[in-house]
């Protein structure tokens, strides 16, 4: 097994971070995501991968301080998580989540907390995995996302979605409506480039907003602030590759049906 290395303030600037390696049209985006760790590794973030050139790491961080619409107090919460290509079944996922946990006992927190589709969504983790290493669903709301914890402290309080997110809407109800973050270094690129030549094709009336503040994310309309598209007012997907002019129709009509 590969050795695992930890990114930080230090070494950042020369490591990889996985994700759009080699996607030169998401180069200032990528470089967004690496400033945005930049800042939030002062808030007890963690950001831990696979010592190769590879997509194998995981995301974490005091709840308190995600950017996510949640109410998990003294938990850490599991942003990205992903092993990809030829590491996959190999134990890269149950390693880095032992890491974790580890991680939270000895900073006395009551377990993990993670968002994840009540079915498999894109950019978020693998639900039936997680709940196979011992996850259970603690919150779900009607949009088709779930709240997963793994305790520590049995008698902890469950973590719970908040109130932004219960109606599965947004307050803009004409057209398309995209929120993200630069938690994702393909959000803003393809939000701001893809998505406007997308909608302009079609004539659809399009309105992107950033989430620049762990304020605005934890009060935001959607649990997944790395990218979600509504339409009408209503959520439909956390699929990136819905801003490109190719893959709109095809991923709207299978959310849509």
């Amino acid at each position: 097994m590969e050795n695992l290395i930890e990114l930080n303030t230090e070494n950042i600037s020369e490591e990889h971070i996985c994700c759009a390696i080699s996607d030169k049209k998401c180069t200032e985006s990528y470089q967004a995501k690496k400033n945005w760790l930049t800042k939030e590794f002062n808030n007890g973030y963690v950001f831990r991968r696979i010592d190769k050139r590879a997509k194998v790491f995981i995301e974490y961080g005091p709840a308190e301080n995600a950017w996510l619409p949640i109410t998990a107090t003294n938990y850490l919460n599991i942003n990205c998580f992903w092993v990809s290509g030829k590491y996959k079944k190999n134990g890269y996922g149950k390693e880095l989540l032992k890491t974790a946990l580890e991680d939270a006992e000895k900073q006395g927190k009551n377990g993990l907390v993670t968002v994840v589709g009540t079915k498999k969504f894109h950019f978020m983790s693998d639900t039936k995995w997680l709940l196979k290493q011992g996850f259970i669903e603690v919150d779900k709301i009607s949009s088709g996302f779930s709240l997963l914890v793994k305790k520590i402290n049995q008698k902890a309080i469950n973590p719970l979605f908040n109130k932004s997110v219960r109606s599965g809407e947004c307050i803009e109800k004409e057209g398309i409506v995209v929120y993200y973050s630069n938690r994702c270094p393909f959000s803003e690129f393809h939000a701001k480039n893809s998505l406007l030549e997308t909608a302009e094709n079609r004539k659809i009336p399009l309105k992107i907003i950033k989430l620049k503040t762990k304020e605005e994310a934890q009060s935001a309309p959607t649990p997944a602030t790395i990218f979600s598209l509504f339409y009408k007012g209503k959520f439909i997907t956390t699929d990136i590759s819905v801003c490109m002019n190719s893959r709109y129709d095809k991923v709207m009509d299978k959310a849509l049906r």
